[in-house]
Order: structure tokens, then C-alpha cells, then sequence
């Protein structure tokens, strides 16, 4: 298989099939505590994964693990712990929506990589991607009490942590496999979820017999499509690409969840619907546009490899 074609799935991967997650994290938390659902989901996907990469004779020291646990707290713990428990009170695209703000926090948390790429283009990608995730939100979002305010500002918090955990992972000696780095970023983070959840009364909570399938089928969902395929394509994809290019994904991510709304939840998709996904499209256009003319002005391609390991493990 040729670069162009995994990085075509990659991408399509963090774009549609994350887009697809929110959905399934509102129907697996419906019965399913948020903590626990976000801990088991991240535990089987990272056994899974370790599995896997175990069978290339991978192994993972202690300095590794660590960097392993300090993403994990970043990523899951706060990152999916937050979205998890607020999409009890949040509707699941409005989540999406909050957590388009994580490309902006990372060109801010990431000067050394954005001093030069504040140009027009980047700009007004981030623009146009920001407008069009505000028109999404309807206007009653904004009146529906302080629930919902609660729950807005504990994703925005969670976004605001994964954009660490990218600035961080960028020079963290974690494992150089892609299968293997995610394995153990999920395991730690299944770890910290599971803690999380005793910790505060979650796993009294849990009546096996109350759980329906809606609930097991999006926690299935979210175990091999959200966990396995797509995080693992998120890690193999920024080791190849500049983050501001993967970060892209919460751009389309909200246009994604708003049409299975549509699809399959009776949610109405209107001009205004229509007009925000041809601004949010137009932001993602702009940013990989702004980086492929500074990969094509130094010579090097749009993602290029990192080293051979990467290419084996991508195979």
C-alpha cells in the first residue's frame, strides 16, 4: 500500500470516523457511567493494540512508560474524561463544536512551530473554521441554564488538554512504533479513567442489568473504530505531519456528528447547517494549502517520514 493511499485513510480515519464517536459516547454514557465507559473503552483498545505491537517484538522501557502516563493524563484522563461526563448534559454535536477550539490552542502552545505560519492562510483558516463551527450552535445553547454551561466549559478544558498533550508528545521519549505508543498512551490513560471512576463513586454505580444495547453498541463502536483504528492513525499521522495539519480533524469532526444528527437522531439540517460545513471545508482547504507551500518551498513533501522505523511499522 503507497504512502498517499495510508495517509488517505488516516486522515479519513481522524476526519469521519472520530466525527462519528460523539454520537456513540452520548448513547454508550445514557447507561454506562462516563468514567467507567471512557476506561473501559481505553482498556481494551489499548490490550488490543499492546498485543499487536508485541507481536513485532516491540518492547517499552520505563522512561517510556512514563512519558506514556503524562500523555495519558493529558489525553484521557482530563482530554476524554471531561467529554465523556459532559455529554450527559451536552448534545453531542454541540461537544464536537467546543472541541474544534483545539487547533487553535496548539498554534498557540506551539510558537516554535507556528512562529513563521501565521500567515494569511493560517489565519484565515483558523477564521473561517471557528465561524463555522459558531453558526452550527443553535442559539438556544446558550439559554439552557448552567448545566450546560457547566458541561461547555469542562469540554473546553478537555480540548485545552489534549492541545498540551500534542505540544508534549511532540519531544516525549514515548515509544517509536505507532502501535506500540498508542497501546501504552491508552493503557495509562485506562488506568487513570478506572482510578477516577472508583475514586468518586462511579463503580457502585454501575447496574449491569440497567446497561442496553444502544449503550453496548456504542461502546463497542467506540472500542475498535474510535480507540483501535482511529487513535492509532491519529499517533502514526504526527509523526509524519506538522500537528496544526492533524488538529484539522476538529474542524470536520462537528460537521460529521451534525449529519448523523440528521441522519439518524430527526435534527434538522438547514442553509445555516449548510453554509457553516462549506466555511468549515474551506478552513481545513486553507491550512493544508498554507502547509503544503511551505513543504513545497523547503523541498520536502506534505508528511514527510520520519525515519525507516516508521515506514516498517506502517506497512
Amino acid at each position: 500500500m503507497s504512502l498517499n493511499v495510508r495517509l488517505f485513510l488516516a486522515f479519513f480515519s481522524i476526519y469521519v470516523v472520530w466525527g462519528s464517536t460523539y454520537l456513540a459516547i452520548r448513547l454508550a454514557v445514557e447507561t454506562i457511567p462516563p468514567l467507567a465507559t471512557a476506561g473501559v473503552r481505553h482498556l481494551t483498545a489499548g490490550l488490543i493494540l499492546y498485543v499487536w505491537a508485541r507481536g513485532w517484538q516491540a518492547r517499552v522501557t520505563w522512561t517510556e512508560w512514563r512519558a506514556s502516563i503524562v500523555v495519558a493524563v493529558l489525553f484521557f484522563l482530563i482530554g476524554h474524561g471531561t467529554l465523556h461526563w459532559a455529554e450527559q448534559i451536552v448534545p453531542s454535536g454541540i461537544a464536537a463544536l467546543l472541541v474544534a477550539t483545539e487547533p487553535l490552542w496548539i498554534a498557540i502552545l506551539m510558537p516554535g512551530e507556528q512562529a513563521s505560519r501565521w500567515g494569511p492562510r493560517v489565519i484565515g483558516g483558523l477564521a473561517a473554521g471557528l465561524i463555522g463551527v459558531g453558526l452550527l450552535v443553535p442559539q438556544e445553547a446558550f439559554a439552557t441554564g448552567s448545566s450546560q454551561l457547566v458541561g461547555g466549559s469542562a469540554i473546553l478544558l478537555g480540548a485545552m488538554s489534549w492541545a498540551f498533550g500534542v505540544r508534549y508528545s511532540a519531544t516525549a521519549p514515548l515509544p517509536k512504533d505507532p502501535f506500540l505508543r498508542a497501546a501504552t498512551t491508552l493503557l495509562c490513560g485506562a488506568a487513570l479513567l478506572l482510578a477516577a471512576s472508583a475514586v468518586t463513586g462511579e463503580m457502585t454505580q454501575v447496574d449491569l442489568r440497567a446497561i442496553s444495547t444502544r449503550s453496548l453498541l456504542g461502546l463497542s463502536y467506540l472500542i475498535v473504530f474510535g480507540s483501535v483504528v482511529a487513535f492509532s492513525a491519529y499517533t502514526w499521522l504526527l509523526e509524519r505531519c506538522p500537528a496544526t495539519l492533524v488538529a484539522t480533524h476538529t474542524y470536520v469532526n462537528p460537521v460529521i456528528a451534525v449529519l448523523l444528527g440528521w441522519l439518524f437522531a430527526g435534527e434538522r439540517l438547514t442553509p445555516r447547517v449548510i453554509g457553516a460545513t462549506g466555511l468549515i471545508l474551506s478552513a481545513v482547504l486553507l491550512l493544508k494549502s498554507s502547509t503544503a507551500q511551505r513543504r513545497t518551498q523547503s523541498g520536502e513533501g506534505l508528511c514527510p517520514l520520519q525515519d525507516a522505523r516508521a515506514e516498517r511499522v506502517g506497512a
